[in-house]
């Protein structure tokens, strides 16, 4: 007996032809009071870190956030820090509705764009519904679902005895934010669901 295996179609358009090539990055050992500052600079909700052009994590507006809720001195805090260091990137040959599917998958809406590690460029949700706006039905959906999925699993863990710790760095991923204790392993929501 036979299985066919059902892709998702492909739209036909490259990553390359629609990526953002001016990016704005910043080095993993600027502080984050400058990252903030290059953010409201720039008009842009996130900012690649990079070093000669490798590709180190991805910095947020959220994980400045996060250093202001603990009062920690801007000036001080670097972002290597607050980073999120295992951040998923697509290469630029791939088409879009594997871009869409990645945003959907993971909590940002940008992901750089490499080759062999170096960061060449950035696509967002934004250039992709630019492009094709027809997508933004099937992203709606997609989220609607994520969310729920989200919500129903902090209800099951609230009855089984699972916990949530504060705030802190995942261990697998390095992401700042809500933590799942697992196993006696600090794990953020998307990386306890991969292990899962």
């Amino acid at each position: 007996m036979k299985f066919r295996v059902w892709a998702k179609p492909k739209i036909g358009i490259k990553v390359g032809d629609i990526m953002t090539r001016n990016f704005v990055s910043v080095k993993p050992i600027l502080s984050v009071s400058d990252c903030a500052r290059e953010m409201i600079k720039k008009h842009v909700g996130s900012l690649v870190v990079q070093e000669n052009q490798v590709l180190k994590g991805i910095l947020t507006e959220k994980d400045i956030v996060w250093v202001v809720v603990k009062r920690q001195d801007l000036g001080k805090v670097k972002a290597e820090d607050i980073m999120t260091k295992r951040v998923v990137s697509i290469a630029p040959s791939k088409d879009i509705s594997e871009a869409m599917d990645r945003i959907t998958k993971t909590k940002f809406r940008v992901l750089p764009v490499t080759v062999k590690n170096r960061v060449i460029g950035v696509i967002t949700l934004k250039d992709i519904l630019r492009i094709q706006p027809s997508l933004s039905d099937s992203l709606r959906e997609a989220i609607e679902i994520k969310e729920e999925t989200e919500k129903r699993k902090r209800s099951e863990a609230a009855l089984t005895g699972e916990t949530w710790v504060k705030e802190g760095e995942c261990v697998e991923c390095g992401a700042y934010g809500l933590l799942y204790n697992m196993d006696n392993r600090l794990l953020c929501e998307s990386c306890k669901d991969i292990i899962e």
